[in-house]
């Protein structure tokens, strides 16, 4: 699944970004393929932000889109 379909709430592993331009400026957050994150907020029409450690971050609709995630067990 999308970060984008991801639920508020719910903890996350980034198994792959396929946008490589957008690949390298997550990668400047620390966000990169193997990293836990959660969903922490979904604004309406707006951006997803996540939470990894101490850190939150608003990810983009169009970028969420190309951010392949899949639930922590």
């Amino acid at each position: 699944m999308t970060l984008e379909q991801a639920r508020i709430g719910e903890k996350l592993i980034v198994r792959e970004i396929t946008d490589p331009e957008m690949k390298m400026k997550a990668i400047r957050f620390g966000v990169i393929e193997g990293a836990e994150v959660i969903c922490a907020e979904k604004l309406p029409y707006g951006p997803v932000v996540i939470r990894k450690g101490r850190q939150e971050l608003a990810v983009g609709r169009r970028l969420a889109q190309r951010i392949i995630v899949e639930p922590q067990v």
